[in-house]
């Protein structure tokens, strides 16, 4: 029943995300076949569902229209060796263990990235709609080109675009709730619901062939192949991998991220794991599937997954049966899809990419952290103006630069005692007791080159304006690692202090640090000691005689 539901849903989506990325439709269905047989035998989630998606099809359309091909035959031999290519980068990733580089994607920069090409698709499907020819791969050319051949617009296209999109809408909050009023029971609404695609083509397919609408200037599909995908290698041309390899290397890593986290959030609902190195090698295993079959780069989708999962989809062979019925869909319906207006397939990429679009991320970004904010922006901004790979490539760029930024600038604390207790506290956020003469600051980050200075002229600093002070300690609790330039900046804070007659001390130091610290001299030439907690310290250094006495500060 899952794959049946799931078939349903995925032959309208296959021909939809073909045209998105430039592709003749029946390239949609060869996507959807092989690659999720591939999945069932490798993957490790019970409910993902692989093939053509919006982004990834959008992605594929701008790295194989950046080569400059004059026929749809080259066109489909670089998709080819694009889906080559991701399907042996990911292979290879998953076989050394490399799915930790997926993290360099922060949640915002995909949240961003996603929402922006949301709008770049339901962009581009415009023409289509309207019925008119635009081109462009970034907003202000789409745009542009828009309201240049305005005055071009099928009005019979028009219509059959509008209301496959008005309805489609419908079908998506609508439809569901209807049946249920009527009194249909639930699992008859849900197939009804997920089968309203195929409705909107079923008519609007006949509106076109009975009414000749096609002599009218409404675009169509025309011939589609029948028969199972062609089976063969992809063209051994050096000079189109080596163009195709960045693009590709771009769409693994955002196909994986996004396959990965469907599969994860799934497995959560039912208590169940998957493995992200294994899933690597499934994904892998798609994309080359995908290739030897004509198709292009396929990863787990939101949307279907999500179908599967809530029809009762419970092991991977769910998949296995949805690459059959997409099989004997292209055995046998394929010849109906000759009168099908492409403004129903756009209207279908419309109402589902539209739901990926969420500008709520920035204003939650701005309110909760700028640097986020600053990501997500960078990636709508530029994915919208440059273009997608360009967007992508920007978001990790200003990530990764906002986190050396924010590192290289730790949160040091002075902090002291909380009366009556052991805890010791931040002397601005509360009312706490310290000793002139001992200084005690705690440093919220693991000490590496980026950060090491900042800390030695802000203690260096802090000591030189208390003529009082006798000894220093760093708090190093939140230590978690001291790389060798941030070790040399604690000798050389060392030895600044003992010139001004001040000891440098340690507390809480973490076990895998001070095994670090013992396997180098610097222990040796510590001028204060290394205490097992804060308190331990205070006490050592403000016993009598040591220290005039304590005060309240805060």
């Amino acid at each position: 029943m899952a794959a049946a539901i799931v078939t349903i849903m995925l032959i309208p989506q296959s021909l939809a995300y073909a045209l998105l990325a430039g592709l003749p439709p029946e390239v949609g269905l060869y996507a959807s076949i092989l690659p999720l047989v591939a999945y069932a035998i490798f993957g490790t989630s019970r409910a993902l569902a692989v093939g053509p998606v919006a982004v990834i099809s959008l992605m594929t359309a701008a790295a194989v229209g950046g080569l400059g091909l004059a026929t749809p035959a080259e066109a489909i031999a670089a998709a080819v060796v694009l889906a080559a290519l991701s399907g042996l980068i990911l292979l290879a990733m998953g076989l050394l263990r490399l799915g930790f580089i997926a993290n360099l994607l922060s949640h915002p920069v995909i949240a961003g990235f996603i929402t922006a090409s949301g709008i770049l698709i339901a962009l581009g499907q415009l023409k289509s709609i309207l019925g008119i020819k635009a081109d462009g791969e970034t907003a202000p050319e789409l745009l542009a080109s828009l309201a240049r051949h305005v005055s071009e617009i099928n009005l019979p296209t028009v219509v059959i675009g509008v209301a496959a999109t008005g309805f489609l809408f419908w079908v998506r909050r609508g439809l569901k709730p209807f049946l249920l009023g009527l009194g249909l029971g639930s699992r008859a609404a849900d197939i009804a619901t997920k089968a309203g695609p195929v409705a909107a083509i079923a008519v609007s397919t006949l509106a076109v062939w009975s009414l000749g609408l096609d002599k009218a200037g409404v675009a169509i599909v025309g011939t589609v192949p029948t028969g199972l995908p062609p089976l063969g290698l992809p063209v051994l041309d050096p000079g189109l991998w080596r163009d195709l390899l960045v693009p590709a290397l771009i769409i693994s890593l955002i196909g994986f991220v996004e396959s990965v986290s469907v599969a994860q959030t799934l497995a959560a609902k039912r208590r169940q794991r998957i493995v992200p190195d294994q899933e690597l090698v499934a994904l892998g295993a798609s994309n080359l599937a995908s290739a030897v079959s004509g198709g292009f780069p396929v990863t787990g989708g939101f949307a279907r997954s999500v179908v599967n999962f809530d029809a009762g989809a419970e092991t991977p062979a769910a998949g296995a049966f949805t690459a059959i019925g997409i099989a004997l869909a292209t055995l046998t319906l394929t010849p109906l899809l000759f009168f099908l207006p492409k403004a129903v397939l756009a209207a279908t990429i419309i109402v589902a990419v539209l739901g990926l679009v969420d500008l709520s991320i920035l204003r939650r970004a701005w309110a909760y952290s700028l640097p986020d904010f600053l990501a997500v922006a960078a990636t709508i901004g530029i994915t919208l103006l440059v273009g997608v790979e360009a967007g992508v490539s920007s978001g990790v760029a200003v990530s990764i630069l906002l986190f050396l930024w924010r590192t290289s600038r730790p949160h040091i604390a002075e902090v002291g005692r909380v009366p009556g207790t052991e805890h010791f506290r931040n002397v601005l956020r509360h009312v706490v007791e310290t000793d002139p003469r001992v200084l005690t600051i705690r440093v919220d980050e693991s000490l590496y080159f980026a950060n090491a200075r900042y800390l030695e002229d802000y203690v260096l600093d802090r000591a030189a304006r208390s003529t009082d002070l006798r000894h220093v300690v760093l708090l190093c609790s939140a230590v978690n690692d001291i790389d060798m330039s941030a070790l040399e900046s604690l000798e050389a804070i060392d030895q600044r202090l003992a010139s001004m007659g001040v000891a440098l001390h340690l507390s809480e130091v973490k076990g895998p640090v001070t095994d670090k610290l013992a396997r180098t001299t610097f222990l040796d030439h510590l001028s204060g000691q290394i205490f097992l907690s804060q308190h331990e310290a205070m006490a050592a250094l403000t016993a009598a005689g040591e220290s005039p006495g304590i005060r309240r500060v805060g």
